[in-house]
């Protein structure tokens, strides 16, 4: 009998602020950084203690062994990061040691990019050769057990903020914003990775607002929504808008005292959470007197571990009928 398992595919987060260089290293795929980025990332980390995006994502992964081994014979999780230990090679050769023949590989990001689904597929790819069968997951940025994820950590805060002033509280979608030119019409000779379904742009920015037209939907009575891109780096070149920042100065002009900022392109906590909107944008709304919460991150929320479950059994069942 073939021996299949799953991997799930996250960024990676150091465990101290020491790693935080070697770390950069890695996201950047080793272009130099000026030090005051390295000093400034650093800081960013300090504050929020530590990063736990690892930690929940293993939990996540056991969560999902749990659900999908119930009732039949085990069917194993593995997790492999690309920026940080478990790197994503070194979780594949595991996996062959452990025998695993197919594999349904999901990369924990939705929304489908060249500069992370692309990149996860093609790390992947090139350790398991043709040792590993493996079924990747595109995307998923519209799957409903997604979307009514986030919309059961929206409800409860959108029904107490409303009643703590009065009126229906606005919402705020965000997702990571990227670089313009990775999601612009690629030719064939730019040498950029193209993995994803067909031919022409990247498909990342319709995919975020895809999923937060999809979580509005399931909010009954949904208040007036807008949508921008988060956490712009600091690489050359302009990064795809709109920012938060210019959102909630707009929002503010507008006479809005009272906002809800629910970022439905991040899974779980992480810096991006717990310092970009949890630190910086609540800060920058407090200067505009406009008061900003979020909702709890989804984390290991049941329905994520639903999702995950639903889109890892869909990809073994597709390696099984080959």
């Amino acid at each position: 009998m073939t021996k299949q398992a799953v991997l799930l595919l996250a960024h990676g987060t150091p465990e101290t602020v020491g790693q935080i260089p070697e770390y950069l290293r890695n996201v950047v795929s080793g272009r130099p950084l000026p030090q005051s980025v390295v000093e400034e990332i650093q800081h960013r980390y300090s504050l929020i203690g530590k990063s736990p995006l690892t930690d929940i994502t293993m939990e996540l992964a056991r969560l999902v062994e749990a659900e999908l081994s119930a009732g039949r014979e085990k069917i194993p999780v593995y997790v492999g990061m690309r920026n940080w230990k478990p790197y994503i090679p070194d979780v594949v050769r595991q996996m062959l040691a452990d025998g695993i023949e197919e594999a349904a590989v999901i990369c924990l990001a939705p929304q489908n990019s060249r500069t992370s689904v692309g990149l996860y597929r093609r790390a992947v790819e090139a350790e398991a050769g043709t040792a590993l069968r493996i079924d990747f997951t595109e995307g998923w940025a519209d799957h409903p057990l997604l979307a009514e994820g986030f919309a059961d950590r929206l409800r409860p805060l959108l029904k107490e903020m409303s009643a703590e002033v009065g009126h229906a509280v606005p919402v705020l979608f965000t997702a990571h914003s990227v670089p313009c030119r990775t999601i612009q019409t690629a030719q064939a000779n730019e040498g950029q990775p193209r993995n994803w379904p067909g031919a022409g742009a990247d498909p990342y920015a319709e995919d975020a607002r895809r999923t937060a037209v999809e979580v509005a939907k399931r909010v009954e009575k949904m208040p007036q929504w807008w949508f921008a891109f988060q956490s712009q780096g600091a690489s050359g070149g302009p990064w795809i808008g709109p920012t938060v920042e210019s959102t909630l100065d707009a929002v503010a002009g507008d006479g809005v005292k009272a906002l809800i900022l629910q970022p439905i392109g991040f899974l779980c906590d992480h810096v991006e959470i717990l310092f970009d909107v949890d630190i910086l944008f609540t800060e920058y709304a407090k200067k505009l007197d406009v008061k900003l919460r979020r909702p709890e991150s989804l984390n290991t929320s049941p329905y994520l571990v639903k999702a995950v479950e639903d889109l890892a059994g869909k990809g073994l069942e597709r390696l099984g009928s080959k």
